[in-house]
C-alpha cells in the first residue's frame, strides 16, 4: 500500500476523497499531548476545532477537564495547556482538547476510514496502527491553520520520519517526502525541532521544554485514533486498547 505526503487541509481532504487512512502530524505538539494524554490514563479526548466549542463541551460534559492552547497557551479557564509533560491530571478523566491547528486537522479528516494522530513519540505505533487498515495512507504535517505559508519544518521532518520507518513507498508528494528524508539523515530530529520558527514561540512563553521531549522517538505505544463524531465533538481514544 502507497503511502502519501500532503500537507494541511489538501491532505485531510485527499485522506476523505481517496478512502485513505489519515495520520495528521502535528509535532510541536498537538500530536504529542494527545498521545501523552491517552499514556497517562486519560479515558478519552473529545476533539473541538474551537475553543467556544470546548467550552460548550464542557457544558455537555462537567467532569471533563479542559486541554489546550491558542498562541501556545491555555486559555482562560482551562485546566491544562498543550504540553506533553504535563498530563498527569488527566488520568482516569475526560479531556476536552482543542489547539490552534492539530484539533482542526482532525476534525477536518473526520470521514476518513481511520483518523490518527501521530508523531516521533509513538512513531513505531502509529506506523502499526495506520498499517492495520489495509489502506493506503496519508501523512499529514499539519502546518499551521490560515497561515499556509507558515514553515512547519518539525511538522513535515516528523512525517518523513514516520514513512522512512513503514519503509513507505510514497505516491503523491514524493519530492517533499524525499526532500524532508535527505534533511533528516544529515541533521537529525532534535535538531530540526529545535531550529524550526515554532520553536522560537514556545522560547518565548517558556516551554523551551517541550522542544527536545516532542523530538524523542517512541515514548508511547498510545494512539489517538477517531472513533465517533456528535456535532463539533469528535471523539479519539487509543487506537486498540
Amino acid at each position: 500500500m502507497r503511502w502519501h505526503f500532503i500537507e494541511g487541509e489538501p491532505g485531510c481532504r485527499y485522506a476523505v476523497d481517496h478512502g485513505c487512512v489519515a495520520v495528521v502530524v502535528d509535532a510541536l505538539r498537538a500530536s504529542a499531548t494527545a498521545a501523552m494524554l491517552l499514556h497517562a490514563g486519560a479515558q478519552a479526548l473529545l476533539v473541538v476545532r474551537e475553543v467556544e466549542e470546548a467550552r460548550a463541551a464542557r457544558q455537555k460534559y462537567p467532569d471533563a477537564l479542559l486541554f489546550g492552547e491558542r498562541g501556545g497557551l491555555p486559555p482562560a479557564g482551562f485546566d491544562g495547556g498543550n504540553s506533553p509533560r504535563e498530563t498527569a491530571i488527566a488520568r482516569d478523566r475526560r479531556v476536552i482538547f482543542t489547539t490552534t491547528t492539530g484539533a482542526g486537522r482532525l476534525v477536518s479528516a473526520w470521514g476518513a476510514p481511520a483518523v490518527l494522530l501521530g508523531t516521533t513519540v509513538n512513531a513505531r505505533a502509529v506506523i502499526q496502527a495506520a498499517q492495520t487498515y489495509g489502506r493506503e495512507v496519508v501523512l499529514i504535517p499539519a502546518g499551521r491553520t490560515g497561515q499556509p505559508d507558515f514553515d512547519a519544518q518539525e511538522d513535515r521532518a516528523a512525517a518523513a520520519l514516520l514513512g522512512m520507518m513503514a519503509g513507505a513507498e510514497i505516491g503523491e508528494g514524493a519530492d517533499a517526502f524525499r526532500h524532508w528524508q535527505a534533511r533528516i539523515e544529515s541533521e537529525g530530529m532534535e535538531a530540526l525541532f529545535a531550529s524550526a520558527p515554532h520553536a522560537d514561540r514556545l522560547r518565548e512563553i517558556g516551554h523551551d521544554p517541550d522542544i527536545a521531549y516532542c523530538a524523542q522517538v517512541d515514548l508511547t505505544d498510545a494512539v489517538p485514533a477517531a472513533t465517533t463524531r456528535d456535532g463539533a465533538i469528535v471523539h479519539v481514544t487509543r487506537a486498540f486498547a
